[in-house]
Order: C-alpha cells, then structure tokens, then sequence
C-alpha cells in the first residue's frame, strides 16, 4: 500500500472504561469485574484524569466531538464522581458546543435520583442495559434486574429530563422464541426511546457461555427474529443505519458512527483503546487492562499495556471493518480523508467484490449489497490482510 498523508485528521472523541459491575454476565467477554468491597471511586477517577493528561500531546488543539462513558456498570459511580469526571475533561481538552456525552447504565444499578444527578452533571444520552423485558430470560442471562426495573428505568430516564435514550436489546437469548423476541422489541418500541440497539447473543471466547453453552434458537429461528426486529423498528420510524443500531430521525449515536468512519478517539480507564492519527501515521495504545493494575502505574509506563503503529494495510482494513457495517457504506472522499490514503489501494479488493455481487461500488458511494450485508463477516474475511493486528475500543 502507499504512504499515509493526512491533510485534515478525523473527529476526536473520547471513551472512558469504568470496568466495575455488581456481577458478572456469562455471556459478557467486555473488561469487567465483579465490585469486591468498596468502590475505588476517588482513586480511579484520578488515575483517569493523569491518564488523559498522559495523551494530551498527542491531540493538541483538537476538539472533542463526544464523550462516551461505558463499561462494566457506569451508573455505580456516583453523581458528584461522574460530574467531576466531566468537569475534568472540559479542563483539558477543547469540547464541540453540542458535545454528545453518553453514560451506559443498568436498571438494578439506577434510580430516578441519580438519573437526574447525571443529567445535572452534563450527561445528555443515557443508554439502559435492559437486553429483554422478559424476567425468565433475564435471569438465563444472569441479569440483576427484572421487566418491572426495566421499564421503571425507562421511566426514571423520562423524568429526569432525559430525551436522547437508548435501549439495549438482544435477541437468539437461551430458550427464546420467536414470539418472545417480537414481544421484546414491540415493547422496547412502546417506551418510545430515541434509539434502540438490538443484538444476536454470540458465544464470546473467555465467557461462561462459551465454556457451558446454553441452548439457543437455531439460525432459522434467529434469521427469523432479526427480520421481525428490522420489519417492526422500521414501521415505528426507526431507521436502520448500522448492522445493529437504529434511530429516530437526528438521533443517531455521533460517539459509535465515529468508531464506524474510523475516527479518532482517545480511550482513558482500565483496558481502554486509543487510535490517534497523526500527519503521516496512526497509532494505537491500549491502557493496562487489570483495574489493579491501572491504579497502580509506574512512573516510567504510565497505564499503557502497549503501543503501536498501524501499517497502511491495516489503516485500509480497519476502516473497511467498519464503514461497511453502516448501511449506507461510505464515500471514496471519507476514506482518503480518514485514512490518510488514496482509494486505489484498496481497489483491487473492492472490485473483487463487487464482481462477486457482494458490494456496490460508483463515484459517490460505497456500500454492501443486501446479500454482503447479510454475510458481512465473511465479506470482510476476504479483505483481511494477511498480518493484520485489529484493535477494539476496549
């Protein structure tokens, strides 16, 4: 592949990892960890904020477009830690005017008081972890919560003034019909929220699932439940922008359609991923993933596990991993713009492709067809490029 040439760098955005839950999910392969004791609320915060300070160089005079804080269960953090977080971060970074900061929070960690103390502090999308309004399911997935916390939370999110809120659903649960999966996503769409994201459950390596695996509707019965997702969130005025997200009209996630464009974005907190480009290379680094581990840095090595160039192979992949999960796929302008790169080098793939009826491909637009929609993880095994070191935001 060519050189790498950014004439204007991406938008930058910031995710920050608080990776304490009051339990852990069997299906969950994210970086969480069970709260034994006391939450380390005062000493993880200022290790977030020096870990910031730490990365600062790297993205001076750059602006923030969101601020995504995710985990684990960020709604165990208290009002006053969440709103010194933010108040730490407009002190040393620039912020857009209409910064998008979202909070993941879970129905048996949150209340109507602390939803109201978050929106005080300067969060202004709260994304609810309800996976399914169906007690028998929640509990095959070891969720603390039941149906009734689920739309109480709902509720409390409303009252607090929140009107940008996302659900959180999966479908391909253990032991889950059809019908149920309907159901789940017919009420997911009756507490109007301005978002709902809605998943298969998969059997992540290093899950509890993975090693005992549950019994869960076989592909004829999941293909089923995903077509009965996108036919009813499409009647509801949803509309599908990525393989698993759908909005409301102005209400897609900026934060997750910067990851999708292969933007920038500084990760601070345990496990957190960077990918900052510079003029003439990108760089990833990825903090220390242990939360012990992350408290206690050296003065030498300040949370950073590692550090790394992307090379221009891995730059055009990546970014082809993830512009093409959005359904309306991208523009030639915005991967020269995002990867510091011509699109003659990735020509070559793009047009194998498309001979193979799996993508469209013309001046304006680059996109999967509905059949490379459809096999999209096979579409991008194709592209893989032979050493290829992918990272995650986690």
């Amino acid at each position: 592949m060519g050189s790498i040439n950014f004439i204007v760098l991406p938008p930058l955005s910031l995710y920050v990892h608080l990776p304490w839950c009051e339990s852990k999910c069997p299906y969950c392969d994210f970086n969480s960890h069970p709260l034994r004791g006391e939450l380390p609320e005062s000493a993880y915060l200022e290790a977030l904020l020096s870990d910031l300070e730490f990365q600062l160089p790297g993205v001076w005079g750059r602006r923030l477009t969101s601020v995504y804080i995710g985990g684990g269960t960020p709604s165990l953090f208290s009002v006053q830690g969440v709103g010194d977080l933010l108040g730490g971060i407009r002190a040393r970074l620039p912020c857009a005017p209409d910064l998008e900061i979202s909070l993941e929070a879970n129905p048996g960690s949150s209340d109507a008081a602390k939803f109201t103390g978050f929106r005080e502090a300067g969060v202004n999308r709260l994304s609810i972890g309800v996976q399914s309004f169906d007690t028998a399911l929640l509990q095959r997935l070891g969720r603390i919560h039941d149906r009734n916390q689920a739309l109480a939370a709902v509720r409390a999110a409303r009252a607090a003034g929140f009107d940008n809120i996302n659900l959180d659903l999966m479908f391909g649960l253990p032991g889950q019909s059809v019908a149920q999966a309907v159901c789940d996503i017919d009420t997911a769409i009756e507490q109007q929220p301005a978002h709902i994201s809605c998943y298969q459950l998969t059997l992540e390596p290093n899950t509890w699932f993975h090693r005992n695996p549950p019994l869960c509707p076989n592909e004829d019965a999941i293909w089923e439940m995903q077509l009965a997702v996108q036919s009813r969130l499409a009647a509801a005025g949803y509309h599908q922008y990525e393989v698993s997200a759908y909005a409301k009209n102005g209400f897609r996630c900026r934060h997750n359609l910067n990851y999708w464009q292969f933007g920038d974005y500084l990760g601070i907190g345990a496990g957190a991923h960077s990918k900052i480009s510079f003029a003439d290379r990108v760089v990833r680094s990825i903090r220390t993933r242990h939360p012990q581990g992350y408290l206690t840095p050296t003065q030498a090595n300040p949370s950073v596990a590692r550090s790394y160039e992307l090379t221009a192979a891995d730059i055009g992949f990546e970014f082809l991993m993830n512009a093409l999960r959005l359904t309306q796929g991208f523009s030639p302008r915005l991967f020269q713009q995002h990867t510091g790169q011509a699109l003659s080098v990735i020509s070559p793939a793009l047009g194998e492709l498309q001979r193979d009826g799996l993508l469209l491909v013309d001046a304006q637009c680059i996109k999967a067809t509905d059949t490379g929609y459809r096999h999209l993880d096979g579409m991008l095994q194709r592209l893989l490029p032979e050493s290829t070191d992918v990272a995650s935001r986690r």
